[in-house]
């Protein structure tokens, strides 16, 4: 399994995962121009892409969703709270998923859970490699982590969370108060913290990876936010690579190699 992160942030944010020659986007918040230049730069055809995967409708993940999907003839796999945003997609290429709901797709076992976020009904997902077994958890926009994405996230190989603020930053910061309580509450955006918090207690000897998403421009820094993560990670014993995705360029976000015993956390994975 490997993914690449087209760009992440409040600008626009993209996340290609392929295995065994099969490729998916999850969320699409760059136009159709601007997501082919993306993906061209880390050497993939649109045309590859087997199915588009929404978190949510909000701009910066949904953004160029309906012109790509013409464009490119894409199912698209979102909630129907999602879907119902995306008036111009035609039915015969919505695929609804609601939490707890599992699709087979090329490559790929999707699974979805419900996160508290100010959307219509945003999820987060599991992606499960047929050819391999291996796991990626994806997580974007949450204010808080429900049990139900703990119990998912347990023995993933690769984790793609949002880390969206560092808390001090953000209490100090420019924000007006209401944007602020927004932010850091419970149908908000998840702190440093709480996604360290969430990676070490899903630590253990199957993960590889961990990916920060999201990271604000004001209220965070890269350096910080995979700090805070990684010593989390230490802390509990887990010494898997941690790094934040840029902002504003593509860059690869994980590359796991081997197959993954079947019946087992314990996997021949390495990053």
């Amino acid at each position: 399994m490997r993914a690449w992160t087209l760009g992440s942030g409040s600008s626009g944010n993209a996340l290609v995962v392929e295995s065994g020659g099969h490729r998916v986007l999850i969320d699409c918040g760059f136009g159709p121009r601007a997501l082919v230049t993306r993906l061209r730069a880390v050497g993939i055809a649109p045309e590859s892409i087997g199915a588009l995967i929404l978190t949510h409708e909000h701009v910066d993940h949904a953004a160029g969703a309906e012109r790509a999907q013409k464009k490119f003839r894409w199912p698209v796999i979102a909630s129907a709270g999602t879907l119902a945003a995306l008036r111009e997609v035609e039915a015969r290429w919505r695929r609804p998923i609601e939490a707890g709901g599992t699709l087979a797709l090329d490559g790929f076992a999707l699974s979805a859970v419900a996160v508290p976020h100010d959307a219509a009904a945003p999820l987060a997902f599991t992606l499960t490699a047929t050819a391999s077994g291996a796991r990626l958890g994806v997580a974007h926009d949450l204010g808080a982590v429900p049990d139900a994405l703990r119990s998912a996230f347990r023995h993933c190989d690769a984790l793609c969370l949002e880390a969206n603020h560092d808390e001090a930053l953000l209490r100090d910061g420019p924000y007006p108060a209401a944007l602020k309580a927004r932010i850091r509450g419970g149908r908000g955006h998840l702190a440093n913290t709480q996604a360290a918090a969430l990676a070490a207690e899903m630590a253990g000897p199957a993960l590889r990876a961990v990916v920060l998403l999201h990271l604000s421009e004001v209220n965070n820094a890269p350096e910080l936010a995979t700090q805070t993560v990684r010593s989390a990670l230490h802390r509990a014993g887990v010494h898997a690579a941690v790094h934040a995705a840029p902002r504003r360029t593509p860059a690869e976000a994980f590359a796991l190699s081997g197959v993954r015993a079947p019946v087992s956390p314990q996997l021949s994975l390495g990053v």
